[in-house]
């Protein structure tokens, strides 16, 4: 699979993804692709040999015009970081080690950027239990829970030290 930026013709497709997998992530809109294709430190997908997609990851450096309440609290806990909003892989093709492709293509950009630490959160309520234990695998470790939604999610705020 090759890591390749994403494009305006892909984010149909995005959206349709994104969308299968609420309550795991949240909504997104056009709006919200063509602010995260401004803004974002990597907005890439995997794509095979066909032009299927396998996944995307978007992911953002602190000081953007983001109002995600958990980039917030990332921003003010650290410096200097890169905040995993979202990665997901197309149902058809999990299980292939396209996760941990796309970790490793974004650990290769923060360390290319001298960035010492990527962020995110994952939902233990609703319970997300296998983001939980790839990212236990991936070396993530846990720096908080939150309650957020007006108390109808709980996550875990997750770092690894790069």
């Amino acid at each position: 699979m090759k890591f390749i930026n994403v494009s305006p013709d892909d984010y149909p497709e995005l959206i349709d993804l994104n969308e299968s997998c609420v309550p795991h992530v949240n909504s997104i809109g056009i709006d919200d692709l063509v602010a995260f294709q401004a803004n974002a430190f990597c907005f890439n997908k995997l794509s095979d040999s066909h032009n299927r997609l396998g996944g995307f990851v978007i992911a953002l450096q602190p000081g953007e015009s983001y109002h995600s309440s958990n980039y917030r609290w990332f921003e003010r806990k650290y410096e200097t970081f890169v905040y995993i909003d979202r990665m997901m892989i197309h149902p058809d093709f999990r299980r292939r080690g396209l996760a941990l492709q796309i970790y490793q293509e974004l650990e290769q950009l923060a360390r290319a950027a001298t960035i010492p630490r990527l962020c995110c959160e994952v939902n233990l309520d609703p319970p997300n239990p296998a983001s939980h234990q790839l990212h236990q695998q991936l070396g993530f470790e846990s720096v908080g829970t939150r309650k957020t939604e007006n108390d109808s999610k709980q996550v875990d705020m997750l770092v690894k030290r790069l």
